[in-house]
């Protein structure tokens, strides 16, 4: 079962790069943020004729959620619980059903946080928070759970060629980092983490400053993986060739490979 992410940056201008992603790297299950589309708008009849069932959290122009599978979707929940108020399409909830047993897969949008000092890094350590709580909450049902998406932290030095030109960014503050580690340490496994040695395995290239070019990357887009998710993991990677096509997304689809 091979679960994917990607913060694809409107689904508008990557729809047809979408497209022919999901023909070359058939995932069964996608979960998609950055869609910038209301639910009404966003392209539903053309992944489903590539083989999906779609589900989505959307938003107009900011924002917006979804999560893509060849089997279907049940027990749909949108908005991350914790906070009533909170307008913004940033998280969707699905459980989908193998031949070894359902498997609940959380797709998120994590805040940015910038500038610092703002109520906009508040708003993020607070979501980080509910995150937290519902992440718990889950691991509690004892089913295989994969949070997925762009989580907006760089968990560690390495997880960026330059850290020290993001020590003044919402991502790299230490405050984003010790809660990305307070959510692994419920007992989450960081995929790409525990299977890529290799150094410079990076996600994200800003589109400024050649940084594609020269590699100067970031890794903010996670797989984390419970327990009995973590016992199927047979394989991850980071499908690093689609920065170089034509109108990329900043970010690149990131993957797992489940026992079934």
């Amino acid at each position: 079962m091979k679960i994917a992410t990607w913060n694809i940056n409107g689904v508008k201008a990557r729809f047809e790069t979408t497209l022919t992603w999901l023909k070359e790297s058939s995932p069964d299950v996608v979960c998609l943020q950055e869609i910038k589309s209301v639910d009404e708008n966003f392209p539903r009849e053309a992944f489903e004729d590539a083989g999906y069932h779609v589900e989505t959290h959307g938003q107009k122009g900011f924002n917006g959620v979804a999560i893509l599978s060849k089997k279907p979707l049940e027990d749909v929940t949108r908005r991350l619980p914790g906070d009533p108020d909170d307008e913004q399409a940033r998280y969707i909830e699905a459980t989908v059903s193998t031949d070894v047993g359902a498997v609940r897969i959380a797709c998120l949008y994590l805040p940015n946080g910038n500038p610092l000092g703002s109520e906009k890094f508040d708003y993020k350590l607070a979501w980080m928070q509910r995150l937290e709580n519902r992440v718990q909450e889950l691991l509690a049902d004892e089913m295989p759970l994969i949070v997925a998406g762009d989580f907006n932290v760089i968990p560690m030095p390495e997880d960026a060629k330059r850290p020290d030109a993001w020590t003044n960014d919402a991502l790299f503050q230490p405050e984003s980092r010790t809660a990305f580690r307070r959510l692994v340490n419920l007992g989450m496994t960081d995929a790409i983490r525990a299977t890529t040695p290799e150094p410079e395995t990076y996600t994200f290239w800003d589109y400024q400053a050649g940084a594609w070019q020269k590699n100067d990357g970031i890794r903010i887009d996670h797989l984390l993986l419970s327990p009995e998710a973590a016992d199927r993991l047979e394989a991850a990677g980071i499908d690093k060739q689609t920065r170089g096509w034509e109108k990329p997304s900043d970010h690149v689809p990131v993957w797992i490979e489940l026992a079934v």
